[in-house]
């Protein structure tokens, strides 16, 4: 598949990179005994890893470019890890006890610290599962989604700094507020769409932000809020070990609820009118499909889960301002989504546990863990545009003259 000129593009590859590096691996200069150390090993090192690299990533461009192309002459295309599972329904219950078990024994085999970790993970599976709404099944390009988790874990923060609420009253306060806040954003952009769209929403979450920063009466500006209570069992004073433990298995909870509605909402005429409005919004109002109505719902719908992931943050951190929520949290929130694959579920519980676990257990590589993190998203979005796990398109068949009708 790869010819003898492709081998001697990457020769010639490695020969550039050695001459780039020569000063920098090769010599050292000895101020102490004041000598130039020659260090032809690392040359050596240099022209051999980027020859292996730059061989690997043409024979994996070529692998690419000869799938599609015999996807282009007819043949069948290789069947999507998701769909695979799917279909497996032996593999697929087990499958689903086993990380359910995995899931439940967590905390009682791992460390605390694995468990913030985690918990901070799932935190951000609800995220990317509310943006899903808007972006995945949508195609409405929301920057500014930071701006209803901010307004969550605001929302309890004060609401138990006046009036002493706990966690429970304020997590559906916290998810109201956010429904609030979404219909709120979703009004003035419904006749915007694209990069227009995209800066409409990113300018109302630097609004949201700078509103908590200087707004000292309301919102304690940059000192931020301290002291929130985490969640109660009952009344019972628990631990930090068993307070977290307990956050964690409430998260596990949300994030299986989470899952549930939007799967349903996915499968549902509401579902299937987000769908509509992101293939093409002229024919899907032409279709007779409400364009604002669909739109409101999308924007209200995301941003629900985004207030009560908010309340969540806050009783995790127990201290909040508004440097948590920037937006580089909007950022790593629609990666996520891209990543994971828009419009699927799974693809973003992946993608999610993917970008929020891997820079904490790369923390080994020290300086070199974002570089190493970059590379992995570089790749993915070559070799995987499509995310992770793409999403399974409907296809429906029509078969004979009968009433049958299969869908794939």
């Amino acid at each position: 598949m790869i010819s003898f000129s492709e081998i001697k593009k990457s020769f010639f590859v490695s020969l550039w990179f050695m001459f780039l590096t020569f000063p920098i691996m090769v010599i050292r200069v000895n101020t102490i005994e004041n000598i130039v150390e020659w260090r032809w090993g690392n040359m050596v090192f240099v022209g051999v890893g980027s020859f292996l690299l730059s061989f690997a990533w043409r024979y994996f461009i070529k692998r690419k470019e000869y799938s599609l192309k015999k996807a282009e002459e007819g043949e069948e295309m290789r069947i999507s890890f998701a769909r695979r599972i799917l279909q497996e329904k032996k593999f697929y219950v087990p499958g689903l006890i086993a990380v359910g078990m995995f899931s439940l024994a967590f905390p009682l085999i791992f460390s605390l610290y694995q468990t913030n970790i985690m918990v901070s993970a799932l935190i951000f599976v609800m995220l990317g599962l509310g943006l899903n709404i808007v972006v995945g099944l949508a195609g409405l390009l929301d920057l500014g989604y930071v701006a209803f988790y901010a307004v969550g874990a605001y929302s309890y923060a004060l609401l138990n700094y006046h009036f002493h609420l706990s966690f429970w009253i304020a997590l559906p306060i916290g998810g109201a507020m956010g429904t609030l806040f979404g219909v709120l954003l979703g009004f003035p952009v419904l006749r915007l769409r694209g990069d227009y769209l995209a800066i409409v929403t990113l300018g109302f979450g630097e609004i949201i932000r700078l509103i908590l920063e200087n707004w000292n009466e309301f919102s304690f500006g940059p000192s931020g809020i301290a002291n929130i209570p985490r969640p109660s069992f009952f009344g019972m004073d628990l631990s930090l070990h068993g307070s977290m433990i307990f956050t964690y298995y409430i998260m596990i909870a949300l994030c299986i609820f989470t899952i549930f509605v939007v799967n349903r909402l996915q499968d549902s005429r509401t579902g299937r009118a987000w769908i509509a409005l992101r293939e093409d919004e002229v024919a899907c109002q032409a279709m007779g499909i409400d364009k604002a109505k669909t739109k409101l719902t999308a924007f209200a719908l995301g941003a629900t889960w985004a207030g009560m992931a908010g309340v969540m943050f806050a009783a995790k951190t127990t201290f909040i301002n508004p440097a948590s929520f920037t937006i580089w949290e909007s950022i790593i929130v629609l990666c996520i989504v891209v990543l994971g694959g828009m419009g699927s579920v799974l693809g973003v519980i992946i993608g999610a546990l993917v970008l929020v676990l891997m820079p904490e257990y790369l923390r080994a590589f020290s300086e070199y863990r974002m570089l190493v993190f970059g590379i992995i998203l570089v790749v993915m979005m070559i070799f995987r545009p499509g995310g992770i796990v793409s999403d399974v398109r409907r296809i429906y068949r029509f078969e004979g003259t009968g009433d049958k009708s299969g869908a794939e």
